[in-house]
């Protein structure tokens, strides 16, 4: 086994009854890495990240084949199902804060590893909150009851109570989508804090958080993992350019390029246009000649480079 991967999954199926969710997903989750799972929404991102703890055990008629391992030991067959769950924590779509104090719902998880020294609890607490960057915002009110706080602020509680048991890897299912923009920030910047000390696996639809704060990404569709690689790597493999062009006058352009076989498609933006080309350098050799026999003054050509949307998109398009 690579010494440098954690959590690892092969040739992973998920049926619920007669349907198959996951399809032979080979996933590799890299320890300290922050490592996000994309896909359209029903793709299997959920299924996916349940079966890395066990929680789809609770799950009626559903069948696994396929192996998860945990540090080179199969979670299915070597983990008791408390103590993995303690060393690969969840943190919920929606957050889940339980209805006590601020303090009891970090307190929770390590009582029932059986601490009880009050200074030790402490410790873990005032730790804990820290490393959700929540404890400045809640140091003088930890015995007040965790359901007045803020949404964000309730997924960071609940970020920090999984943190309190000192689980090795960290899952998250959409850690964000039911937040609002500061909520998201929150928590976008609690998982940049985690980065490069705990393992980071989290599920999402929202590409600019991809780009902000993973190392690694994996997408999926329809069940099946279509590709896994770092940002950077991602970017090279499906190197595609698109071209923007804007001018005086904002025309409507899309008569003048139709049908043009180095085109693969046209895409208005507010001031200008985005082309797609199938083939770039008859792109950039033809335009100066079009545009200038139609009389039309450019104001900016530039080529731009393909987003973590364009490639997902041609990707998901493409399968």
């Amino acid at each position: 086994m690579d010494k440098n991967l954690k959590l690892y999954t092969k040739d992973l199926n998920l049926f619920y009854g007669s349907t198959q969710a996951l399809k032979n997903v080979t996933v590799d989750i890299e320890k300290n890495k922050v490592t996000a799972l994309i896909g359209p929404s029903g793709c299997g991102k959920s299924t996916f990240l349940k079966t890395l703890n066990r929680m789809n055990d609770l799950v009626h008629n559903v069948k696994i084949t396929g192996e998860v391992y945990l540090d080179g030991s199969n979670v299915y067959e070597e983990f008791d199902v408390v103590d993995l769950r303690k060393k690969v924590g969840m943190v919920f779509q929606k957050p889940n804060p339980f209805p006590m104090s601020i303090y009891e719902n970090i307190a929770y998880g390590p009582k029932i590893h059986g601490i009880k020294s009050k200074s030790r609890l402490d410790e873990i607490v005032e730790k804990s909150l820290i490393a959700s960057a929540l404890w400045d915002e809640v140091k003088d009110r930890l015995k007040q009851n965790a359901l007045g706080l803020s949404g964000g602020q309730q997924q960071r509680l609940c970020i920090a109570r999984v943190l309190a048991v000192e689980p090795e890897v960290v899952l998250m299912d959409e850690p964000t989508s039911a937040l609002d923009p500061i909520g998201r920030k929150e928590i976008l910047d609690t998982i940049s804090q985690l980065s490069g000390r705990t393992t980071v696996f989290f599920s999402t639809h929202i590409l600019n958080d991809v780009e902000r704060v993973c190392d690694i990404v994996a997408i999926i569709n329809h069940g099946r993992l279509l590709t896994q690689q770092n940002i950077s790597s991602l970017r090279r493999s499906y190197s595609f350019r698109k071209i923007y062009l804007e001018f005086e006058g904002e025309p409507d352009i899309s008569a003048i390029l139709k049908g043009h076989l180095w085109i693969d498609r046209l895409e208005k933006s507010n001031k200008g246009w985005y082309l797609h080309p199938t083939d770039l350098k008859a792109a950039q050799q033809a335009l100066p000649r079009l545009i200038a026999d139609h009389g039309l003054v450019l104001r900016r050509f530039e080529l731009v480079e393909p987003s973590l949307e364009d490639i997902f998109v041609r990707l998901v398009n493409n399968q």
